[in-house]
């Protein structure tokens, strides 16, 4: 059973990086990016993910607001 993370943060060499590190785990399934929290937030509704790695400091919505809206509608999805 692969584990559905969704990376989350506004810098596009960030996102990169813990793309191609992730990339390395055969369990781990990378199913999406999103670079503000109102992206995060569709994905995780879309996509069932078991994980997102969130940044705090995004455009449109920061991490914190998206992390509550998150873990409101998706209870079971973790949030580093």
């Amino acid at each position: 059973m692969n584990i559905k993370v969704l990376i989350v943060d506004d810098h596009v060499l960030i996102r990169e990086g813990l793309r191609r590190i992730l990339s390395l785990e055969p369990s781990i399934a990378l199913v999406g990016e999103a670079e503000n929290g109102k992206q995060a937030i569709e994905v995780v509704t879309e996509k069932n993910v078991d994980v997102v790695l969130l940044d705090i400091n995004m455009p449109e919505m920061n991490g914190i607001k998206a992390c509550q809206l998150i873990k409101k509608n998706s209870p079971k999805t973790q949030v580093i």
